[in-house]
């Protein structure tokens, strides 16, 4: 259902005529016609010694299992490595595994949360899905990866802030859910792309300012004229291909784009959001996660967020969340104002 390569960038590419790109044309075709359908924790325990007493500290560890589809769009395929199993030799199993225990390690510290649901839930992965399958999503239960074409797509495990992202979906989820179509739609997806940057960020210790802020980097060959599929930095500057098109994403409100494509521009829209999240982090600095994504993993896992929230009602909630845990003249809370202006949700902004 939440997929990372949005249906507009395949349409694209699906009617490329060009000769070198007829497999990546006719994957793509292939990936556009496929439906998805939408469907006791584990524990690290140190023990120390203080004095005269056994010291217990526990932290919940992931419960991750991969399986193979075979090439074949058939799920979850052949199980082919468990928690406690060794590394399987086949790149995208043992990528899959890696990512989701990054993302596992994330969720935990950045925000005490075990699992995507909170309750320390198995996450599982199923790799190498249908031939020459364009795409990764969260189909509600799972991660499913398909291998790329090779022309366009290369596989998608490579990418730590595809996998977070699409767990970032589960996340939402399991919090209340934001229905997706038009505005909703872009904020769930702009909190999964939130996700996915923070874990990328977290694994490799980045502070907001060394960030790449990109979102899918490393998942096109080099024959397209791109870096990314998304950028919350520059929102409309991830790619600008011959075949694919330029990167539709617009950065404010008054270049919003009214479609009913995409579910209402999901996809294209998220910018808007992901620009605000950027300049929330840029104006706090440090680590991102620690409290631009706090306020954003409050403002989601709070309950009082409606499933059909519109841009102007999630930022109004990240106002109030900076402003009760932060103060509400905080440096944090007028950060998170000045953002949602910036990008012309409050203040006059258009409204959609």
């Amino acid at each position: 259902m939440y997929a990372i390569v949005p249906p507009y960038l395949l349409s694209r590419l699906a009617d490329a005529e060009a000769p070198h790109l007829a497999v990546a044309a006719e994957a793509a075709r292939q990936t556009l016609a496929v439906t998805r359908a939408y469907h006791a924790t584990r524990a690290n325990l140190e023990v120390s010694v203080e004095g005269d007493a056994l010291v217990f500290e526990g932290s919940p560890a992931p419960d991750r299992v991969i399986s193979d589809a075979e090439r074949r769009e058939r799920l979850p395929g052949v199980r082919v490595r468990g928690e406690d199993d060794p590394a399987t030799g086949d790149t995208a199993a043992d990528q899959a595994f890696d990512g989701l225990g990054e993302t596992f390690a994330f969720l935990w510290d950045a925000f005490a949360r075990a699992s995507v649901d909170g309750a320390g839930g198995t996450l599982a992965a199923t790799v190498h899905y249908g031939e020459k399958y364009d795409n990764a999503f969260w189909n509600g239960e799972r991660m499913v990866f398909g291998d790329g074409d090779g022309e366009v797509f290369t596989g998608f495990t490579g990418s730590i802030s595809v996998i977070a992202h699409e767990l970032g979906h589960g996340v939402v989820e399991h919090s209340g859910g934001l229905e997706y179509a038009g505005q909703s739609g872009a904020l769930n997806e702009s909190v999964a792309d939130v996700f996915g940057a923070l874990t990328e960020q977290h694994v490799r210790g980045q502070t907001a300012a060394e960030a790449s802020w990109l979102i899918g980097a490393g998942i096109f060959t080099p024959a397209v004229q791109g870096e990314a599929l998304r950028s919350m930095k520059a929102p409309g500057t991830a790619y600008d291909d011959d075949v694919l098109g330029r990167d539709p994403q617009p950065a404010h409100m008054r270049d919003y784009v009214e479609t009913t494509e995409d579910n209402g521009g999901v996809h294209i829209n998220s910018g808007i959001p992901n620009k605000a999240f950027h300049l929330v982090a840029s104006a706090l600095g440090g680590h991102a996660w620690e409290r631009a994504g706090r306020i954003w993993y409050l403002t989601v896992t709070g309950g009082s967020l409606p499933r059909t929230a519109d841009f102007a009602r999630f930022a109004a909630a990240t106002v109030h969340v900076a402003a009760t845990e932060y103060g509400e003249d905080s440096e944090e809370a007028v950060a998170v104002r000045t953002a949602w202006s910036a990008v012309g949700v409050t203040n006059g902004g258009a409204q959609h």
